[in-house]
């Protein structure tokens, strides 16, 4: 008879049948998520769970989706497949950084998965560089600009422990501190 850890060596896993949607107050969409290990990685062992984020972005009709919005607490994100291939991008990020922003910024109204029923203007940088490990664990640095860039940083916001509402709060508190003056 085998164990359950002999299966855990051929990356077996059940078929899932809808990865369900942490959303606020949950404690773990308010931590910074732990680096996944690129040994683990290259052996493929979140390669399940990836395609299992991919697919309840779509049915939940998101753009990008943060493993902490499943309830993991890993350093992955997975994008929109058309918005990847438009750019020439992959569509899963491992223990992604943005290295750099650029001083230009837009505003735009933003949803999450995580907060239903919640938009607000978020403001962000147009372009950023960021580096990241793909699914196959080879490490990559990429340029990001618009819609692309506006996705990177909203799910990096998730995998540090921030949603939207606190980004609002963040400038409804800047705002607050300056008409004090």
């Amino acid at each position: 008879m085998l164990s359950r850890g002999h299966f855990s060596k051929i990356n077996f896993r059940p078929t899932l049948i809808t990865m369900e949607i942490t959303k606020i107050p949950n404690k773990i969409l308010a931590k910074k998520m732990e680096k996944v290990a690129v040994d683990d990685i290259k052996s493929g062992l979140y390669k399940g769970l990836i395609s299992d984020m991919r697919t309840a972005m779509v049915e939940n009709n998101g753009v990008g989706l943060a493993a902490n919005q499943v309830g993991k607490d890993l350093r992955i994100f997975v994008v929109d497949k058309k918005l990847a291939e438009e750019n020439n991008v992959p569509d899963a990020f491992i223990n992604p950084e943005i290295t750099e922003y650029s001083k230009e910024s837009d505003e735009m109204e933003e949803g999450c998965l995580s907060v239903p029923d919640y938009w607000a203007q978020i403001k962000r940088a147009k372009k950023i560089k960021i580096k990241f490990i793909d699914e196959n664990g080879t490490k990559q640095k990429i340029k990001a600009k618009g819609f692309l860039a506006r996705v990177f940083q909203h799910e990096t916001d998730h995998l540090n422990g921030l949603t939207i509402k606190e980004r609002t709060a963040e400038v409804r508190l800047r705002t607050d501190l300056l008409s004090n003056k």
